[in-house]
């Protein structure tokens, strides 16, 4: 039987690279990694499907699920459109022997944390100053400046939550956070 694999919980302010590191990660098969699928009460879009893309709910069977406490972190993004992580898609991966990634927020990382403790590793990834993510943000074009206004104040609270985190790696240069969060993660999983 294969080792029972584990959790890791990766969160950071939007521009910061998280969803870069996570990719140059997914490829490192000594990893073991695999993404949780999420749960959603919106419709499909062309193309996805139920169970690979995400497990598409209906408004009650969100709502049943939430009050039979099925959730790992779950979050009503807005009215009627929820979003979740099952306990039982994260206990699917780790049965299997690989390790859970999870790409969530600061709260649904920290009330993932809470349940899982020691088979989570919750992983904060930063920039190095908020100036330097101010200027990410207007370099890649695609936000008008009340929008990267708007950004730098939701990542300036989500900093806030970094010191109740396992860990943090600052994303200065990306080959470093890259490596640096290989050998955090390297180190926790064997």
């Amino acid at each position: 039987m294969a080792k029972k694999g584990k959790l890791l919980i990766i969160s950071a302010p939007s521009g910061t690279g998280k969803s870069t590191i996570i990719g140059q990660l997914i490829k490192d098969e000594s990893l073991r990694l695999e993404f949780s699928i999420s749960a959603t009460t919106r419709q499909p879009r062309k193309g996805e499907e139920h169970g690979t893309h995400y497990y598409f709910l209906t408004l009650d069977e969100f709502k049943n699920a939430i009050e039979r406490n099925e959730f790992a972190e779950y979050e009503e993004v807005y009215e009627g459109r929820f979003y979740g992580t099952l306990k039982r898609e994260i206990e699917r991966i780790m049965d299997k022997g690989n390790n859970v990634v999870l790409d969530v927020d600061v709260k649904g990382a920290l009330s993932v944390k809470k349940i899982y403790r020691d088979k989570a590793l919750a992983i904060f990834i930063q920039p190095p100053t908020i100036e330097v993510l101010r200027q990410r943000l207007v370099n890649r074009a695609t936000d008008s400046a009340e929008e990267i206004d708007r950004r730098i104040a939701k990542a300036e609270y989500e900093m806030s939550f970094a010191p109740q985190f396992d860990c943090k790696v600052v994303n200065d240069l990306l080959d470093k956070a890259v490596e640096d969060t290989r050998a955090i993660i390297k180190s926790f999983i064997d």
